[in-house]
This record gives C-alpha cells, sequence and structure tokens, in this order.
C-alpha cells in the first residue's frame, strides 16, 4: 500500500522549475576541447577546463539531458574519500594514502568554493553521517575501523545503543559510527542543473539529446559525429561511466549495477518528532548488502541501497529502472527500521545504474594517440570524486605531469572484469556469497577470500 501512489520517477528531477533540455547539435562546431557525457564528471571537465583558459572553446554532448545517469539518481551524499573509502584504500595504496586523503579533503574544499564562486544553490551542507550498526557483527568492525579514521584526521567517535538510539529512533539500532568531518550533503540534480548553468555562464556549449555515435581523426583532429552533427575538435574527455561510449576499453574494467531508491511523502511534525534525528545526518548501515539514507530539505526521507543487480552483457537501459522485487523489499526494511512510520506512503520510485570497478575506484585512461582521455567506475561515491576524476582527465588529456596523474590509482589500471558469459557468473556468484556473508556474521567465506586475496571485488 505505500508503494501504490509512488510515481515512476526521479524525485530529485521531478520537479517543475527543472531546466529543459538544451537543443541538440545542428552541423558542424570547431572547438579546442570536447565532451562526451553531462553528468558530474563531464560538467566538471568542461567548467574546470573553462576556468583555466578562459576564452577555451568547449563543447560538451549529451547522449539524453544533463545529469540523466548516476549524477541524479544518487542520494547526495558528499564524501570526499576518492579511494571508497579509508578501509579500501589503504587496502589498495597503503604508500598513497595520506596524500589520497589530502587530495580529497582539497577536492571537497574545491567543491564547495566553485559553488560559491558560481552561486550553485544545491542545497550543499557539511553533515555529519553515521555508519550504523544493527548487528553484533557490525560493532566489531566499527571499533576495529575508528582508529584507522583518527590516525588520518577524521573527527569520529563510537555511539552505544543508546547514543545512536537518542540521535535516531529504531528499534533495529545497536550503536553507530559517527564521522563529523570529511562528508556532505548536496541535492545532486540542483549541482547538475547549477554546473550547467556554470559552464553556459563561462561560455561553453551544451548540447543534450546529442549522443557521441562514433569518434574518428580527420587530419591533427577528432570528429565526433551525432545524429545532427559534428564536433571537429582538438581534445576530448569522455565521461559517460556506467553507459557505453564510442571508445570502447572502458568497457574492460567498468560494469553498471543497478540500485534503487524510495522517496517518502514529507513527514509531518508529528512523524518528525517520532524518529527524531534532529541533527539530519546522512546513515547507512554497514552489512555487505547496506541501506543508506537521508532528509531531504522537505522532510521526506531517502532510501535506497542494498541490493546491487547486473545485468547480462553490461546491460543498461529504461527497463532495468524499475524492479517490483526490489522497491518493494526496500519498502519492507524501511517499515522495520521505523515501524513509527507505519502509514507513511512513498512519493517516489526509481532505480540506475552505477559504473563500479574490481577495486571500486574510478580509472582513467588514454585514447586516440592522448588526444581522449576518459574516466570512469566511481562506485557510488561520485558526488565529490567525480571533480576530481575531470581533474585528472583534464591533465592526462593535456599531456601533464601532475602530482594526480603520478598517482598509483591513476597510472595502474584495475583489473579488468572478466568477458560474458564468465562476467554475468562471477558477478552472481559474488552477490551470493557476500549475502551468505551478512547472514554469517560477517565470515567472507571461500570465494571472498580468494577476491580479497587478489584485491578484486563486485560492490554498489
Amino acid at each position: 500500500m505505500a508503494l501504490a501512489a509512488a510515481r515512476p520517477e526521479v524525485f530529485w528531477s521531478d520537479r517543475g522549475d527543472a531546466p529543459a533540455a538544451t537543443s541538440p547539435l545542428a552541423g558542424t562546431v570547431e572547438v579546442d576541447l570536447v565532451v562526451i557525457g553531462g553528468g558530474f564528471t563531464g560538467l566538471w571537465a568542461a567548467l574546470q577546463a573553462l576556468e583555466d583558459q578562459p576564452g577555451i572553446r568547449v563543447t560538451v554532448l549529451e547522449a539524453e539531458q544533463c545529469g540523466f545517469g548516476a549524477s541524479s539518481r544518487n542520494g547526495g551524499f558528499c564524501d570526499s574519500s576518492l579511494t571508497h573509502g579509508l578501509a579500501n584504500g589503504m587496502r589498495h595504496w597503503p604508500d598513497e594514502i595520506e596524500t589520497l586523503v589530502r587530495l580529497g579533503r582539497e577536492n571537497l574544499a574545491g567543491l564547495a568554493a566553485s559553488l560559491g564562486q558560481h552561486g550553485i544553490d544545491a542545497d550543499f551542507s557539511l553533515s555529519p553521517e553515521i555508519g550504523v550498526a544493527t548487528e553484533p557483527w557490525h560493532l566489531e568492525g566499527l571499533a576495529g575501523d575508528i582508529e584507522h579514521y583518527r590516525a588520518y584526521g577524521e573527527d569520529v567517535d563510537l555511539l552505544d545503543a543508546d547514543q545512536m538510539r537518542a540521535r535516531v529512533h529504531s528499534p533495529t539500532y545497536l550503536g553507530g559510527m559517527i564521522r563529523r568531518n570529511d562528508v556532505a550533503l548536496v541535492d545532486p540534480a540542483r549541482l547538475v542543473w547549477g554546473l550547467r548553468a556554470g559552464v553556459e555562464g563561462q561560455g561553453g556549449d551544451v548540447f543534450d539529446l546529442s549522443p557521441a555515435l562514433s569518434i574518428n581523426r580527420v587530419g591533427s583532429r577528432l570528429a565526433i559525429d551525432t545524429p545532427g552533427g559534428r564536433v571537429l575538435a582538438d581534445r576530448a574527455v569522455m565521461a559517460t561511466n556506467a553507459y557505453p561510449g564510442p571508445v570502447r576499453r572502458p568497457r574492460r574494467y567498468t560494469i553498471p549495477v543497478y540500485d534503487h531508491v524510495l522517496m517518502t511523502e514529507p513527514l509531518s511534525a508529528e512523524q518528525m518528532a517520532s524518529i527524531g534525528w534532529a541533527g539530519r545526518e546522512g546513515l547507512g548501515d554497514v552489512s555487505n548488502q547496506f541501506h543508506y539514507y537521508r532528509l531531504s530539505a522537505d522532510n521526506r526521507i531517502l532510501w535506497g541501497g542494498y541490493d546491487a543487480t547486473y545485468h547480462f552483457n553490461n546491460g543498461v537501459g529504461d527497463r532495468h529502472d524499475q524492479s517490483e522485487t526490489t522497491h518493494l523489499r526496500l519498502a519492507e526494511h524501511f517499515f522495520e527500521t521505523f515501524p513509527q512510520l507505519e502509514g507513511l506512503s512513498f512519493s517516489h520510485r526509481w532505480g540506475g545504474p552505477i559504473g563500479t570497478t574490481t577495486r571500486f575506484t574510478a580509472a582513467w585512461g588514454t585514447a586516440c594517440r592522448g588526444r581522449l582521455a576518459w574516466v570512469a567506475g566511481y562506485t557510488g561515491l561520485g558526488v565529490g570524486a567525480s571533480r576530481f576524476g575531470a581533474r585528472v582527465a583534464l591533465d592526462l588529456v593535456q599531456g601533464q605531469s601532475t602530482e594526480r596523474t603520478e598517482l598509483k590509482m591513476v597510472r595502474k589500471p584495475p583489473v579488468p572484469f572478466p568477458p560474458e558469459p564468465a562476467r554475468w557468473a562471477g558477478v552472481q556468484l559474488t552477490r551470493k556469497a557476500l549475502q551468505r556473508s551478512d547472514r554469517r556474521s560477517g565470515k567472507r567465506g571461500a570465494w571472498l577470500s580468494l577476491l580479497d586475496r587478489f584485491g578484486v571485488g563486485f560492490d554498489s
């Protein structure tokens, strides 16, 4: 019943003040830089290029409408981490983790400064985040993590059951860990709209409904063809993430994993009082299959996560956006967490693909003899990291050697996913192993232990 009236639309972009799509490209244009993909990464790449070189000619090509993909479908959690969390970064790049933590903090500060500089009202707020324990084994994991966070300058504390329930009232909570710095919340669609306006305000051109069908060399330039026109560019950045682009190489390293989300109706004053949540922190439980949730500006609860679904042969498309099974499961879990909200309805339900790699962090590469750089695979933590990813891609395509481009995370690609059908089979095997691990108090089992040994995995 709670799902009966939920609109099969993304809440963030289902608004009357959403900007209209721009006109598609028509004819031929000549530019210094073309950006393929109008999500966070593509728009940050265009904006930073325009800031670096005022007067440069920049064009953005978007297959649908800016922000169509994960950039408008996410929960709006903006983390400073570039490595999908501190533990993952320490595991993969122990020699560089101090640098990666610093660069992540600098990136988040730069993001906040850019919003102010360009007048982008994206409901951005530095806000604590709590990892919630709902099983006894979660408490052991959090207790083991906290000293690592403190060692790298995080303001963190463990919360016992009473302290956790005093912040947010749920009978399922056994404790938690609060992070007070390096995290923020944002309205993702308004961030996209603001970045698009910023690009246009700096003199860049944005063309929606203009998929890049092919890319070829024409003399010393790149020719990118769309259904209605052509871009001749000196250099290109490809930022299509989970979606296929005209360069195939990123598909070796990135797969699209579908995540699904619910948004409630606005809570009444009485309902808000029944759950507490006066600090309006971002929340997420710490199982392998986890939920993430937060309050919106108008006191709705966004509730997402848990299932991470891969469709055969990197399948993406509208047909995968709605999942009756997953949305029903999410609704059941919501009311298990907040039984006092029984009777509350969901206003929106949606899904979308997250680009993930075997190491859970972005991968970069070049093509077209260095004239094109690509980046993809943020694995659910791209709201903040996409700005850094774009910065690295610009460094690469401009042939610059910087602190960023010398990082092992940038220079060494992740282990590629195998071809089909082994790709699909491996993902299904890993999903089942993660489910078993959650049922067995976090014990990893033989398959997950093998993946851990080789530094690879599957996650949302």
